[in-house]
């Protein structure tokens, strides 16, 4: 008897036995239990691997984006693939796109290294991306490999860091690009270009175990952008960089962000919001079970004057803070550039905020800080379980304009933005 028939003649047995099974009411439905069984023996039988030294690659620090091309060719054009790219290897990738659709669902299971040619002019193509998966549905990128973006040339020529030199483009490290059901766990992800991980126009996205580094003075280097996506859980993730540890911008809604440590950093933000006078759109975001030490911000919303729009249903819940500064803010007039901004009226609407069980201590004297519009102001700000002092010992500030901010307190909440 073959495997298959072993694994499938199993199966039957354990559902048939299992005693809760007999326990649920009503009748079991065996056309249901035949029909997994079924679509397991298939997807057991039809599984292929494309390992990517089979294509060229050598996993010497060469180059293989040809192979990897290649590779990505076969597995996206079979049913039920795994691009394999093997342990204890080093591929060197030059800007590189995995495109979809692909024929059935793929995993690529990344057990080695893949680092990013230095080559600054390999890019000329296009300036902002490295690795791009997109329009490829029912996707998981997994393997405990690394990702390096080899970042350290473009931290060298950005104008943060040398204000001599124009300012200009970075790529993102890894792009997820219009995917739906899809998986990124267990890699880690090193020193991007610019940003690490980004989901634009997303659907259905789960992102856990991840563990994210660039050195703190690295500019730009966000860990995980989140644009335009709904349906996205990020779970258990260590993120330490030169800029936020989670950004979400416009066009997102329905983000869970959960066991969470952060730091180095500029803590986990909303925004920017509303930039050039654009309308912003973001809602139903839940922070849940967060660590942030040492961070220049804690949990922030930031939206610039002139904007439209609103951020909406936002939860801050069961964070700790070490040596954070700005634990809490709100910043409708923020600001990101040389000369400064002009006073404008409009302004993106922040409305439905909780903050609950947030404590720890701030390196700053205020540990909240409502900057918020005179003609928008901030609504149904609600402050719960708040307990946050400067180094543990003496009180923190908090900086409120009851005019423009409208917060409701519940419980203990220290610093009090209402006495």
């Amino acid at each position: 008897m073959s495997l298959q028939r072993r694994f499938i003649l199993f199966l039957v047995v354990f559902l048939l036995s299992f005693p809760c099974y007999y326990s649920l009411p009503g009748k079991p439905n065996f056309n249901i239990v035949f029909k997994r069984i079924d679509k397991v023996g298939r997807s057991l039988a039809s599984v292929k691997t494309v390992n990517v030294n089979h294509y060229g690659a050598k996993g010497d620090g060469s180059d293989a984006t040809k192979a990897f091309k290649k590779a990505w060719k076969t597995a996206c054009s079979s049913r039920g693939s795994v691009l394999v790219v093997p342990k204890n290897k080093n591929y060197l990738l030059k800007p590189i796109t995995f495109e979809g659709p692909c024929k059935s669902s793929i995993t690529v299971q990344i057990h080695g290294t893949v680092r990013a040619s230095g080559d600054r002019s390999a890019y000329r193509n296009d300036m902002t991306r490295w690795l791009v998966f997109e329009n490829v549905h029912n996707l998981a990128v997994e393997g405990g490999g690394t990702i390096n973006g080899n970042g350290k040339i473009w931290w060298e020529n950005s104008c943060k860091v040398n204000d001599s030199l124009p300012c200009k483009d970075a790529p993102t490290a890894l792009t997820f690009y219009n995917c739906k059901n899809l998986v990124l766990k267990n890699l880690k992800i090193k020193n991007a270009q610019k940003m690490h991980v980004s989901f634009e126009k997303c659907v259905g996205v789960q992102a856990l175990g991840l563990k994210i580094t660039a050195p703190e003075d690295s500019p730009n280097t966000d860990g995980i952008h989140v644009t335009s996506t709904q349906n996205i859980r990020i779970s258990s993730a260590v993120i330490g960089t030169g800029d936020d540890c989670i950004s979400i911008v416009n066009g997102s809604r329905k983000v869970l962000a959960t066991g969470i440590t952060c730091g180095p950093g500029h803590g986990i933000s909303i925004g920017s919001l509303g930039s050039g006078n654009s309308e912003a759109h973001v809602s139903d975001i839940t922070v849940n079970v967060a660590t942030l030490s040492g961070t220049t911000n804690g949990v922030r919303i930031k939206t610039w004057q002139g904007g439209s729009g609103s951020a909406s249903n936002i939860k801050f819940q069961n964070i700790k803070m070490h040596n954070v500064d700005n634990p809490i803010i709100i910043d409708q007039k923020y600001c990101d550039q040389d000369e400064p901004c002009k006073s404008q009226s409009l302004a993106v609407q922040v409305k439905n905020v909780l903050y609950q069980n947030i404590k720890g201590t701030s390196s700053s004297n205020e540990a909240i800080k409502l900057v918020c519009s005179d003609k928008f102001p901030c609504r149904e700000i609600v402050f719960q379980g708040i307990d946050i002092q400067v180094g543990g010992k003496a009180a923190a500030k908090a900086v409120c304009n009851s005019n423009n901010a409208k917060v409701t307190e519940k419980g203990d909440v220290s610093p009090s933005c209402t006495t």
